[in-house]
């Protein structure tokens, strides 16, 4: 892909050019049409100074000022906490779905005691779970009330991405009209340049298109990881960390071990569902459920165990890249305390982990 095309998509970086940091025009390249990072010797001490092809400089967005806020994992949320729900409900009457997408700014908390100023659909972290069956149309109406351009790519969209998934400024909107010709757990997120940083903040989601003839279950829920890169407090996400993958914590549905302190609900004997995106920006998930074994697995639009096999098999883990995503299915044996975690431990113990608590 070339150095053009990759800048549109949001995928360049840019290096500021001239004393103002400012990068080339809307919808150009740098001047030498082929930048990519630099971070300074020192780590996080100095940021990159950074322009982009949207035509915003981003080194002012960068939340440098201040010293950058720490995640503890001992820590235990405060009066008021309410963590998101994360009960997915089935997939909507009707074969047309007209959904209005709203990009706006927010402090959002994102683990005990931590606030970042998000970039937002529609006001949380991650964005709305969108869900449908093969072949229904999503007509999305996307207005930007923040404060410098966004865009949003649909992965499960097949589109031309210079038209439908084009940045657009403060103040304006687009129509994005898709028709969902395959199933599966896909992303959404904010391709502007650079694509790292407007995930990093907050501009990410689920859109979840069933397969045919999907068996119906008892209870189903739908968790969307993604990692922490912590700025300031009330500031930013830090885009040095992010271009190091050196993020601080590891969320489930925005909120760095949520589960833990209201966890989830679930019926011993009933089948249960959950599906899982793992929305990034760079890391792995390798979601597990303590004590139970999957009997299904439909991972990145395609079914790896069924029960009924012929080999009888189970497994452990719904692995997943970043962008992918997919459902376990299985039984909670009997009540108790289920542990749900990424098998990747050293995100476990950054907060991606929760809990089932199961009655009979």
């Amino acid at each position: 892909m070339s150095g053009a095309l990759l800048a549109g998509a949001g995928f360049g970086v840019g290096v500021a050019t001239g004393d103002t940091g400012h990068g080339a025009a809307h919808g150009s390249t740098t001047a030498d049409g082929t930048a990519s990072p630099q971070t300074a010797a020192t780590g996080h001490d100095e940021d990159p100074q950074l322009a982009t092809e949207d035509g915003h400089d981003h080194s002012v967005h960068e939340g440098s000022e201040g010293t950058p806020a720490t995640y503890d994992p001992n820590a235990a949320p405060g009066f008021g906490f309410r963590a998101r729900d994360a009960v997915l409900p089935p997939a909507p009457a009707g074969r047309r779905h007209k959904v209005t997408l709203t990009i706006t700014e927010k402090v959002i908390e994102v683990a005990p005691g931590v606030r970042q100023r998000a970039w937002t659909y529609n006001g949380t972290l991650p964005g709305p779970v969108l869900r449908g069956k093969v072949g229904d149309t999503f007509t999305v109406t996307l207005v930007n009330k923040g404060s410098t351009g966004h865009s949003i790519d649909f992965h499960a969209s097949q589109v031309a991405p210079d038209r439908k998934m084009r940045t657009i400024e403060p103040g304006e909107q687009l129509t994005y009209a898709f028709t969902a010709e395959r199933a599966g757990a896909f992303m959404y997120h904010c391709g502007s340049a650079p694509a790292l940083h407007h995930i990093g903040n907050g501009m990410y989601g689920a859109i979840i298109i069933d397969p045919p003839n999907l068996t119906e279950v008892d209870q189903e829920f739908v968790v969307v990881q993604s990692e922490l890169a912590l700025g300031p407090q009330d500031g930013l996400a830090k885009l040095s960390k992010l271009y190091t993958a050196d993020y601080d914590a590891v969320a489930f549905n925005g909120y760095a071990g949520q589960y833990r302190f209201a966890p989830l609900t679930a019926t011993a004997g009933k089948r249960t569902r959950i599906w899982v995106l793992d929305a990034g920006p760079s890391a792995p998930s390798a979601f597990h459920v303590v004590g139970t074994v999957f009997d299904t697995v439909f991972k990145d639009g395609g079914y790896t165990v069924r029960p009924g096999d012929a080999a009888g098999g189970g497994a452990q883990v719904l692995d997943l890249a970043p962008s992918q995503g997919g459902f376990a299915e299985f039984t909670f044996a009997e009540p108790g305390e289920y542990a749900m975690v990424s098998h990747r431990f050293a995100d476990a113990a950054r907060g991606a982990t929760g809990l089932f608590k199961v009655t009979s």
